[in-house]
């Protein structure tokens, strides 16, 4: 099964780290990464830019409002994205409690919608033909 993790993390917890201890705080998440793909979990991944340069979109009575900032009722907001394959839920849940980013925000975990994902993957085809 893939799950979409989406980790989530305090800005403000990583502007107070010293380069040194943000180095090392990478390396420990890509040395776990790299863990997810020796055991062939890590589908793929993207972090995010910082979330004061983001903007969200919302229906508002017949038109899009487009305002500045990611609007979460938070200090923590959306920092990347990992893609998971796991045998279920329960792994997925265990593969990434293990995962050093926690010490910067929280994980999300879904389930990936395989049938909306294949109507994407076919539309996607019509148009790389």
């Amino acid at each position: 099964m893939k799950f979409v993790c989406l980790g989530y993390m305090d800005e403000s917890r990583w502007e107070v780290l010293s380069d040194a201890e943000r180095a090392a705080l990478m390396e420990s998440c890509f040395a776990y990464d790299d863990e997810l793909r020796r055991g062939k979990h890590f589908i793929g991944g993207e972090a995010l830019a910082s979330a004061s340069n983001a903007v969200t979109l919302r229906a508002k009575q017949g038109a899009v409002d487009v305002a500045d900032g990611p609007f979460a009722e938070t200090k923590e907001v959306l920092g990347g994205i990992l893609l998971l394959e796991a045998n279920d839920f329960n792994h997925a849940i265990a593969l990434m409690s293990q995962h050093p980013g926690l010490r910067m925000g929280p994980f999300e975990i879904r389930a990936a919608d395989e049938s909306i994902n294949q109507l994407v993957a076919a539309r996607s085809a019509q148009f790389s033909a």
